[in-house]
């Protein structure tokens, strides 16, 4: 196994579960030491209508367990993107615990299902600040060290959302165009001193946050099953197929080469070559 990324760290948020934890376990493989955070259960109040799927502490010891038998460090702990003390906390402790970040995977991400007429302004600010903003906070506290090293990659999941919209997704789709744009800016910003940043936009990821999504759509809006939804949704894929959370990873993992230095400021899709 190639260990390109043997004494790097790399601090993953929405770590414990879907595309964030695929993302981590792909790093270590690759020989990072590997940082995660997460909001989990029972952890703050959600707004009403946010969807999100918050993993328990048994979920979060489990991505642990299985970073480090990759044979690689890993620290892991709850994290809220939304409160700058927990951010800045928990960078402290991953640094204090695995060193300097080398490498940062923004995964962390909600959603809401509401119109722009009828849209609760909380909620509509939720969803902003968890998907847009936690990039922010955490970018900021990353990228002056990485310039300082004269290395980095960002890696922001942003969406195929970012450039289609949907009635009932309004929030979503905003935010996600903003994080597409924050990487732009962000990889501006590192270019000259050896730091990358890079959005990926997938489709439907077969994750458990997308599967929640997706029945809270076909239950709510649709009057139907959730499986029917999801089966509908492989049949319009002209790959007839969910996109995997290990592709998310591999992805991740090649733009953190060195090879890979000459792609930045890009919005990469993901999709079987479907639009939303």
């Amino acid at each position: 196994m190639d260990r390109f990324l043997e004494g790097r760290v790399a601090w993953v948020t929405g770590g414990a579960s879907g595309m964030g934890k695929a993302m981590a376990l792909a790093l270590a493989d690759a020989g990072a030491n590997v940082a995660i955070g997460s909001l989990l259960a029972g952890a703050g109040k959600p707004a009403e209508g946010e969807l999100a799927y918050l993993p328990g502490e048994h979920e979060l010891k489990q991505a642990q367990e299985e970073i480090e038998s990759r044979g690689v460090r890993a620290f892991a702990h709850g994290l809220d993107v939304t409160s700058d003390a927990s951010v800045e906390e928990f960078h402290r402790a991953a640094v204090d615990a695995l060193g300097p970040v080398d490498i940062l995977a923004n995964a962390a991400g909600i959603t809401a299902e509401q119109t722009v007429c009828g849209h609760p302004d909380p909620l509509w600010h939720k969803v902003i600040d968890v998907n847009l903003n936690g990039i922010y906070r955490t970018s900021r506290l990353c990228l002056p060290v990485m310039i300082e090293r004269s290395w980095g990659r960002i890696i922001n999941i942003a969406s195929t959302a970012a450039s289609v919209g949907a009635p009932t997704s309004a929030a979503y789709c905003a935010s996600k165009a903003g994080v597409v744009g924050l990487s732009r800016c962000v990889a501006l910003e590192g270019a000259a001193h050896g730091v990358t940043c890079n959005a990926i936009s997938p489709t439907w990821v077969e994750t458990r946050f997308g599967a929640s999504w997706m029945t809270d759509i076909a239950e709510v809006q649709e009057g139907r099953s959730g499986e029917a939804y999801i089966a509908d949704a492989r049949a319009a894929n002209p790959q007839n197929r969910l996109i995997q959370p290990s592709e998310i990873g591999a992805l991740a993992c090649f733009l953190c080469r060195d090879e890979a230095a000459g792609l930045t400021m890009q919005d990469l899709t993901v999709s079987g070559g479907s639009l939303w």
